[in-house]
């Protein structure tokens, strides 16, 4: 009996935070009442330096106790409340351990969005996270030239009236230029007539038709800025949107819309 320990209760045992090792000895010492580290080694199978480690930590944590007796050390279980206490220390070390992750976080997410090559996803619901993305292709002081694939009826149905107004006010002052593919819709072809109506001309979208039945599309794909790329799905009730921030799939989505715009007339 003495080179037996009880294997379930070891198991049990490991899951209040001892390791499977910590929790073989504990179990061993706990059933005997105590034992030699040579006696524990023998009935283990765990090396008797690992063991000596082991009952080390066990003591630190208040957990066993040591003694000398027939002048060796001789090692024995405290009373099992200990362990309630034991458990509660690991409850507060995961408290403060998360306190202290969340005070690093901002730091973390900023060097992760920071990190080369390393594209910067972000993912919108919604009809107010659809406008957060058009807000975001006006989010800029410096002139450039949009590029689009875009069921332009889609957005003239689903964008307000007061949000199209300065949207279309930010984007003339900025200097935002677009060149737009569309479907041949009759609301698409005469997208310029009844959206950019009162703007200069310079301003108003170069637009070039595809076949609907051929190439039919319900979102809009946005390739904007230096180095973004925003994809929206407006079909209800699934509204949704994505913005990829990263320079090569910006770049390779601006390559695909110069191919399709020089093969359409």
């Amino acid at each position: 009996m003495e080179n037996q320990y009880n294997v379930s209760l070891s198991q049990k045992l490991s899951k209040t935070g001892l390791s499977d090792k910590e929790a073989e000895i504990y179990a061993y010492l706990i059933e005997h009442g105590g034992a030699f580290p040579s006696a524990i080694s023998k009935a283990t199978g765990i090396n008797r330096t690992t063991v000596y480690k082991i009952l080390d930590t066990l003591s630190i944590r208040g957990l066993i106790t040591e003694l000398e007796k027939r002048k060796k050390l001789f090692y024995q279980a405290e009373n099992p409340k200990s362990l309630d206490r034991f458990t509660d220390s690991q409850i507060t070390i995961a408290k403060r351990a998360k306190e202290s992750l969340e005070q690093i976080m901002p730091i973390l997410e900023g060097l992760y969005r920071s990190s080369p090559n390393k594209p910067i996803v972000r993912f919108f619901e919604g009809k107010e996270g659809v406008f957060a993305i058009y807000r975001d292709h006006i989010a800029t002081n410096k002139k450039y030239e949009m590029l689009a694939f875009s069921n332009t009826s889609e957005i003239v149905q689903f964008l307000s009236e007061d949000f199209k107004k300065e949207y279309l006010k930010i984007k003339a002052r900025v200097g935002i230029t677009t060149r737009v593919i569309t479907p041949d819709d009759e609301v698409d072809i005469k997208y310029n007539e009844i959206v950019y109506k009162n703007f200069p001309k310079i301003l108003q979208p170069k637009l070039k038709h595809i076949s609907k039945k051929i190439f039919p599309f319900k979102g809009e794909i946005t390739i904007y800025q230096e180095n973004k790329v925003s994809i929206v799905n407006f079909n209800e009730p699934n509204v949704a949107g994505t913005i990829i921030e990263d320079q090569i799939i910006h770049d390779m989505m601006k390559m695909i819309f110069e191919l399709s715009w020089k093969g359409l007339k």
